[in-house]
């Protein structure tokens, strides 16, 4: 009986110590920066090994450039970002920003990015959100997630043995359904390393973003003022079932001081582990 229990202990614990492959993506190329900066450059700085794909180049964020040569200043902006974010690639696909559908095209894509990474965890946007390239790039990914392990589809990159755990990044829209926080990861140890990874997309947060909201004005001159404001706008209030969530991960009394975080919901498709084992599997 103690050497079945000090097996299972063994087992546990390498399990646990597994580097994960994580492929995470976004409908363009500062999205998965904004949802999983944070959680992705701890998974990083953990050992385990993280890709951000970005479905669209990009090529129509902003309002005083545009195609090729704002596809290409946006695609320099994502390698600044995961340098600073120390993570393993940032892949750009060349789809048009604005344009996307969820067309078998794309889906090959999607299915030959995950299985040429070998992923373990694949993160996206859920399918209901303001921007078609947004809940297409979640529809893309769903309708991927069984076909990865599917031999006959898209045969030129072979299958994955085990399906992949999918899961969504946060959002506030409440239609169909609410988002849920099935695992909160506290982030105000490494705040500063996220928004060091968002102030390389320059592009957009000192530029477009501030232009499309009539907030143009507001952005600071120099390099440090903005950056301390771009930390200000970042921060958004902690719900009741966020907080009830992160009580259960990191205890009462450490999570009453957690004000910053990354939160995701489990996907119904793909391997579904518990929420403990779930848990486990994110950096705290």
């Amino acid at each position: 009986m103690r050497f079945c229990i000090l097996l299972l202990a063994m087992l546990t614990a390498a399990a646990q110590d597994r580097k994960l492959r994580i492929i995470a993506f976004g409908a363009h190329p500062d999205d998965c920066d904004i949802k999983f900066g944070g959680t992705a450059y701890k998974f990083a700085r953990d050992g385990h090994t993280v890709k951000f794909v970005s479905v669209t180049n990009g090529d129509a964020g902003h309002h005083e450039m545009g195609g090729g040569m704002l596809a290409k200043r946006r695609f320099a902006e994502t390698q600044e970002s995961a340098r600073r974010l120390g993570i393993a690639e940032y892949e750009v696909f060349d789809n048009h920003d604005g344009e996307l559908t969820p067309n078998l095209e794309v889906r090959r894509q999607v299915i030959r990015a995950i299985r040429r990474w070998k992923a373990d965890v694949v993160i996206a946007p859920r399918p209901n959100d303001y921007h078609p390239d947004h809940r297409y790039t979640g529809v893309l990914i769903q309708d991927a997630a069984y076909m990865v392990v599917v031999p006959n589809v898209t045969p030129d990159v072979p299958p994955l043995e085990n399906n992949p755990v999918f899961l969504y990044y946060q959002d506030g829209f409440q239609k169909p359904s609410p988002f849920r926080p099935d695992v909160v990861v506290a982030l105000d140890d490494i705040w500063e390393q996220k928004v060091h990874a968002l102030d390389a997309h320059v592009s957009q947060f000192y530029e477009w973003l501030p232009w499309v909201d009539h907030r143009l004005h507001e952005v600071p001159k120099t390099p440090a003022e903005r950056k301390v404001w771009l930390s200000k706008g970042r921060v958004q209030p902690i719900s009741a079932e966020t907080r009830a969530t992160l009580d259960r991960r990191y205890g009462r009394e450490r999570a009453a001081a957690v004000t910053r975080v990354e939160q995701f919901e489990l996907c119904e498709y793909g391997r579904r582990p518990n929420l403990e084992e779930l848990s486990r599997m994110f950096p705290k």
